[in-house]
């Protein structure tokens, strides 16, 4: 089986929300495995050899079986985030995919970049703990076949990026959603998700209020390791708590963990100038007031 739906990006602006509460209507299937990254449908092709990367489906026959259990759902879908940025993506959809409905989150391009780097950090991937030299390092990273996702900044240039699909889909197939909106109307936000996609919009999902908390620095790099590296501790909790419960426990222990350090005001105004020109393309594809994200601030 395949979708009917994809919420193709833009990464750490809150399509993990998105799905979740997607997954919570009884008319929506969703894909058990959020990022899926199907090579057929982004023209990325693995292996990604950067820190613990995630690897893209690669066959048809795995992907469709991410849908096997959708047992005659209304709405179908799966949700990759690097779909957005791929250059390829949109005509692959559109080939494959040719009545799929797209939904797409977009967040200030230089927040989204600097809680994606946090969120390497966070996980223990990223060794450079100082944004600006993380920053310079993404073409090298690229160049070495680490994932798209370590382009920081290039995952960001969404008047390019939506411009690609603009033009392979009619507009009605697609729905923009920005991260503000999540945020200051959440309600609003599924009930417009859900009319788009055909199901019934009086379905309101249980979610926790914070969105994209989980990242920082590190206070303490030993109980880091701990939470976010395989070590006996994690072994043994695993036979005394559920799932639900050690996920629980370990996204507390993340929060009051963390230090979540302001973006140095001096870098933000520089890559604010660096995507001011696609700021103002996207504000224009979108029809929506992005002047917030062009004023730069701590």
């Amino acid at each position: 089986m395949k979708p009917n739906f994809l919420v193709v990006g833009a990464p750490r602006s809150g399509t993990t929300t998105l799905y979740e509460g997607l997954a919570q209507h009884p008319e929506i299937y969703m894909s058990p495995r959020k990022e899926p990254w199907f090579s057929e449908l982004t023209g990325e092709y693995g292996p990604w050899l950067g820190p613990r990367d995630g690897q893209p489906v690669a066959s048809w026959p795995e992907y469709e079986e991410l849908f096997s259990g959708a047992n005659g759902a209304k709405a179908v879908g799966e949700a990759s985030t690097l779909y957005l940025a791929a250059p390829e993506a949109p005509l692959r959809i559109k080939q494959s995919l040719p009545d799929a409905r797209l939904i797409c989150i977009l967040r200030n391009p230089v927040d989204r970049a600097y809680s994606n780097f946090l969120e390497h950090v966070q996980e223990g991937r990223e060794t450079e703990f100082d944004f600006r030299r993380a920053v310079e390092a993404e073409d090298e990273r690229l160049r070495k076949k680490w994932a798209p996702s370590w382009a920081y900044t290039g995952l960001g240039y969404y008047g390019e990026q939506l411009a690609r699909y603009f033009a392979e889909f009619p507009r009605e197939q697609m729905l923009v959603l920005l991260y503000e909106d999540l945020k200051d109307d959440r309600v609003g936000v599924y009930t417009r998700m859900f009319s788009f996609l055909g199901v019934h919009p009086g379905i309101i999902p249980v979610l926790p209020q914070r969105i994209n908390e989980n990242s920082g620095i590190p206070k303490n790099q030993f109980v880091h390791v701990l939470l976010t590296h395989p070590n006996p501790v994690r072994q043994a909790l695993r036979s005394v708590l559920t799932d639900r419960q050690r996920k629980s426990v370990r996204s507390w222990l993340l929060h009051h963990t963390l230090q979540r350090p302001h973006l140095d005001l001096e870098l933000r105004v520089e890559l604010t100038e660096r995507f001011r020109d696609d700021i103002l393309r996207t504000a224009d594809l979108i029809g929506r007031d992005l002047s917030g994200w062009l004023a730069p601030r701590q």
